[in-house]
């Protein structure tokens, strides 16, 4: 029975671990912090909307992996739905941002609740055409792939 236990908790743990390495690497920027900063931030250290930072990741990732004319249909479909989750995430900042100086604490972490429960939702919507797209690639894509993952690192240094 423990062995049986162990079984399925061991791959939950690992898609539970994957989820929300992917959505770091993928929907940064909403504003997450438990407590308001008492300074406020300059312009020059101002937030890029999620579209922005997604637009980037997606130049580097693209620029990194050398997209074949063969791929592009799947790069296309993933992409898409990369630009959906981040304009989604966008949306869910703005309402913050709109209500963050009359929530309460009560309404802050509810929030904070359906930011996770959107991002939860944007990743089991942005797996499948990443794993049709990852299927397509070749090896040496793969493993640029497979280290950007790891790494975080988009060829910008020598990878180990």
């Amino acid at each position: 029975m423990n062995q049986k236990a162990y079984q399925v908790a061991v791959p939950g743990t690992i898609v539970v671990a994957m989820v929300a390495f992917l959505s770091i690497f993928f929907f940064a920027n909403a504003d997450n912090s438990f407590a308001a900063s008492s300074t406020k931030k300059t312009t020059a250290v101002a937030r890029t909307s999620a579209v922005e930072h997604t637009g980037a990741q997606i130049k580097q990732l693209q620029d990194s992996l050398k997209i074949t004319e063969a791929q592009q249909a799947l790069w296309n479909n993933l992409t898409q739905v990369m630009m959906e989750n981040a304009k989604e995430m966008d949306a869910l900042t703005k309402e913050r941002a709109e209500n963050s100086k009359t929530m309460n604490a009560v309404e802050r972490m509810k929030f904070h609740s359906q930011i996770t429960e959107a991002r939860l939702a944007q990743q089991k919507k942005l797996i499948p055409p990443f794993e049709t797209f990852y299927t397509g690639l070749s090896d040496e894509q793969k493993k640029i792939t497979d280290t950007i993952f790891t790494t975080g690192r988009h060829g910008k240094k020598k990878l180990n």
